[in-house]
């Protein structure tokens, strides 16, 4: 099943280019969104498990995800692959976002623009292509500065000490060799530094001293934690097409960094603790894939993939020691911890496309994955089996069947030792801190897409999950950073309704969708969790935290051109049923993930006007209401499994734009 979006729809989308490209995904069926400030994006009931290819080259991950880390304005199409994947696709399975960047040789030109408004936005960017001879390139670069980097955790318009400095640049070179061959070199750098936003009014905690403080002798507004994240990745790729043979060979390289530096008194006096935290993650991998076209019924496929990562953690973290009732019992001091893990991830794959029929089409194929860890070592073979069925010229059908195999991620498993930091304010529950193991899971897919009329097609999608080592993640503690945790068991259904209609320069879109997401006994990393809750789950299925019953989009857009120029105007909407909170039994015990926070939906509108200065020479103005009715929603209320802070969506924004482009 796959959801298109292409370079048109992204400009009929709130903030179009310039938005996030999480907020771009938002509008894709069947997706929920959490922190726009990490990249959040839950689809299917899933928690990330979102693999990212840009030009059929799968990128090794970051520590914070992509959603900061990708610009839409390098994007020439988009698709998100969901439901039963091919063998082709391994590693994260929840679904593939699959880009195909713009290049110089086909679109030739750029521009820049300054877009700002709201929140103290303001975000100058630009981009260029071009060719010479045989070689081709595309480069884009932005510079963000807002004050609502991360979510605001109050339900105020405005965040207390909360702003955020991001820059990114992304580059694109092709190089034709002859005829049938070239090689393709991306390059992409990003550098984002968060002020971590405040809550006012928080009660008196304990002096660095270990002695009571006196009520409001300090102020929980002037907390200064801060967070700085670092991406840098490169690929080169061969790619050569000889008769009925492709063949496409990558090599790729990621640097990623996260440091959150805590306030080194506030922490200690409203927490108990102040952790200093940096991680470092350093991969590189090899991709190659193959197609030969047998005879018109069979196209055969297969491919390795290869991938090395290594994590190195460190922490600076002051406690209090503390008695037995966790009273302090002396002044503060400092714990330094490092640790090195590692984790080497390959699979191979093979697979037949089969066309039985004009109208029947099967797909099965069969992939075996190894994943080496310092904490993990486990393989598995995966069948997958698709079917697609063109009933009539207007009605599509399919239905499949994937094992899949899905290691946890090693930037996101703690490399600490719990134990030492018993007897302090920092102190686990427990101790017990069982690896983190690879999720095993069986995957059924079947739908239906229906073109009513020209232009108008709809489509009913459903299916489930269920697997065992169900793979969870969240921020326990002050830090922005993810720790991984399995369920022993876990299972996710739903159902996906989608429509679209265009005709002329009028275009309509709807997503809704339905989806439970449930596990049942932590059974590793425990010491994150409250004794009594892992006594509950145990026992119980419980909902996971990012479990969103009902979710949708819908916007509507017309564009249309004269011989000045053109003009585009469009509204949408998002809705959200809720993400989950804690609830309190009727014996008055915790229920983790037991209720949600209420729904909510906002609605957007937008307009731009574009003027001709010449051939090929436009300027552009754009006007974006974000939020139109100043609806005040909580994405997060602070409860919840590894859920560290309240969240607020961002309250009714105005933004605008002037470009160039040639």
């Amino acid at each position: 099943t796959s959801f298109f979006i292409g370079p048109q729809q992204i400009m009929d989308l709130p903030q179009g280019a310039d938005a996030p490209f999480s907020s771009v995904l938002l509008r894709a069926p069947g997706i929920a969104g959490d922190s726009a400030a990490n990249g959040d994006l839950h689809l299917r009931g899933e928690h990330a498990n979102l693999q990212y290819r840009i030009n059929d080259v799968l990128l090794p991950e970051g520590i914070s995800g992509f959603g900061l880390e990708l610009d839409p304005r390098f994007v020439n199409s988009l698709q998100l692959i969901t439901g039963s994947l091919p063998a082709q696709y391994g590693f994260r399975t929840a679904g593939v976002v699959d880009i195909q960047t713009k290049s110089g040789a086909f679109a030739p030109g750029g521009g820049f623009s300054l877009y700002g408004g709201s929140f103290g936005t303001l975000r100058p960017s630009f981009e260029a292509g071009g060719s010479a001879g045989h070689l081709s390139y595309f480069v884009d670069g932005s510079f963000d500065h807002n004050d609502l980097g991360i979510e605001n955790p109050t339900n105020r318009t405005a965040a207390i000490h909360d702003t955020t400095d991001q820059s990114r640049l992304f580059s694109y070179w092709s190089l034709v060799l002859d005829h049938s061959s070239r090689i393709n070199v991306m390059v992409s750098a990003s550098d984002s530094r968060f002020q971590v936003p405040n809550t006012p009014g928080l009660p008196a905690g304990t002096s660095p001293d270990g002695m009571p403080w006196l009520p409001d002798s300090f102020d929980s507004a002037k907390l200064d934690e801060n967070q700085h994240e670092q991406n840098l990745y490169g690929v080169i790729t061969y790619q050569k097409s000889a008769g009925s043979l492709d063949l496409q060979l990558s090599a790729f390289a990621r640097a990623s960094s996260v440091h959150f530096t805590p306030d080194p008194v506030g922490d200690l006096y409203f927490n108990g603790v102040a952790s200093d935290v940096a991680r470092k993650l350093n991969s590189a991998g090899l991709q190659g894939d193959a197609s030969y076209l047998l005879n018109d019924q069979h196209t055969w496929r297969a491919g390795v993939m290869l991938l090395n990562e290594a994590v190195s953690a460190d922490s600076a973290t002051t406690v209090f020691p503390v008695d037995v009732n966790g009273n302090p019992t002396g002044p503060a001091f400092t714990l330094a911890d490092r640790s090195t893990l590692h984790g080497l991830f390959a699979g191979v794959y093979l697979q037949d496309e089969w066309k039985i029929s004009p109208r029947l089409t099967l797909n099965y194929g069969a992939r075996f994955d190894v994943f080496n860890s310092s904490f993990d070592h486990e393989n598995q073979l995966s069948p997958r089996l698709n079917f697609l069925f063109k009933a009539t010229d207007a009605t599509t059908l399919h239905a499949g069947y994937a094992r899949y195999f899905t290691p946890p991620p090693v930037e996101d498993v703690l490399g600490s030792t719990v134990a030492r930091f018993d007897g302090t304010s920092n102190a686990s529950a427990s101790d017990q801190d069982d690896p983190v193991r690879a999720e095993r899971s069986d995957y059924f897919d079947a739908g239906i897409s229906q073109k009513l009329a020209p232009g108008f097609s709809v489509g009913l999608d459903a299916y489930y999950k269920r697997a065992k080592n169900q793979l969870d993640d969240g921020l326990f503690g002050q830090t922005l950073i993810l720790s991984a945790f399995n369920y022993a068991r876990g299972k996710i259904y739903g159902v996906e309704l989608t429509g679209s209609y265009t005709r002329g320069g009028f275009s309509t879109y709807l997503n809704l969708a339905h989806s439970v997401a449930e596990g049942r006994d932590w059974i590793s990393s425990q010491f994150l969790f409250a004794p009594a809750d892992l006594a509950h789950v145990k026992d119980h299925w419980i909902f996971l935290d990012h479990d969103q019953a009902l979710t949708g989009s819908g916007g509507a857009s017309y564009h249309w051109d004269e011989s000045h120029g053109s003009t585009r105007i469009y509204a949408d909407v998002l809705y959200g049923s809720g993400l989950r909170n804690d609830a309190t039994a009727a014996d008055g015990s915790n229920l983790p993930n037991g209720g949600t926070v209420p729904a909510y939906h906002t609605v957007n509108l937008g307009a731009e006007q574009s003027f001709k200065a010449g051939e090929n020479r436009l300027w552009k103005i754009r006007l974006d209401v974000v939020n139109l009715t100043d609806e005040i929603y909580e994405l997060r209320d602070g409860s919840g499994v590894g859920v560290n802070a309240a969240q607020y969506g961002m309250r009714r924004g105005f933004f605008g734009s002037v470009g160039y482009s040639f």
